[in-house]
Parts: structure tokens; C-alpha cells; sequence
């Protein structure tokens, strides 16, 4: 078994942002000598999230507004009382979403579903400067 780590770079617009790296992610694994196992894509940091979504546009609007309803930007936050940034909402939405994912993947392909992509979402209330690792595990 062999362990390979990789970074993908990318700098965000801001809140909400939400990035398709299902290619980039492929790209990393075909990169490897791999051909089969898992790739956990992984994202440093308390204000950005990974997750799966079919991103198309209608989707695209729908992720922000019902991150809205269960973390309200405008609602009170003990975070802001220690940072004064104005996140809290942006940890407490990172938080549920979840910083890592994993997904196999079979002779150099990624198995996800027919509308499923990965994506990263800056949760952050600034655009920012990412790195994400992705780190494959296989043979």
C-alpha cells in the first residue's frame, strides 16, 4: 500500500463561493502511480468545508440560503466577542459541513455518482487564498 500527498491551490471570492475541484481532485489522483483505493480531500482551516453536491446553478443558490436558515449570518455569535471578524457563522457552518471527505477511486477515476461533484465552499466572510490537501491512499 502507498501513501501519496498533494496539494491543490486556488484563491476564493468570498462567502459562500462555492468551487467545483472534482477535476482537480482526479488530476492529483492520475498524477500517482495508483490505480485503486480512497482519496481524502481535506481542507486546513475553520471556515472552509468540502462536500458533494450536483453543481448546477439552481443548486448553487439553493447550498447558500439553507446554510442561511440553520447558521444565520446576522444572528448573535459569542466568536465575534473574543475575534470581533464578524465569522461566527462562518465556523459554526463549516463545522456541520465538515472539512474532509473521502472518496475511492478505481483505475484512476474518482467514483462518484452521475451528478455528483466535489466541491469546496469558503465559508470564510473574505475571499482567501487556499490550499487543500488530498492525500491518496492505494496500490
Amino acid at each position: 500500500m502507498t501513501v501519496v500527498t498533494k496539494k491543490i491551490k486556488f484563491q476564493t471570492k468570498g462567502e459562500v463561493d462555492i468551487i467545483d475541484i472534482s477535476k482537480s481532485v482526479n488530476k492529483v489522483i492520475q498524477e500517482t502511480n495508483l490505480n485503486n483505493g480512497i482519496a481524502t480531500v481535506f481542507c486546513p482551516g475553520a471556515t472552509g468545508a468540502i462536500t458533494t453536491i450536483e453543481y448546477e446553478p439552481g443548486l448553487i443558490e439553493d447550498l447558500p440560503n439553507a446554510l442561511e436558515k440553520f447558521a444565520p449570518k446576522n444572528a448573535y455569535y459569542k466568536h465575534h466577542e473574543l475575534w470581533h471578524d464578524g465569522n461566527g457563522h462562518s465556523h459554526v457552518r463549516a463545522s456541520i459541513l465538515g472539512p474532509s471527505l473521502t472518496v475511492p477511486f478505481n483505475e484512476k477515476r474518482l467514483i462518484l455518482g452521475t451528478w455528483q461533484q466535489i466541491v469546496f465552499l469558503e465559508l470564510d466572510v473574505k475571499s482567501r487564498s487556499r490550499e487543500i490537501i488530498v492525500q491518496i491512499i492505494g496500490e
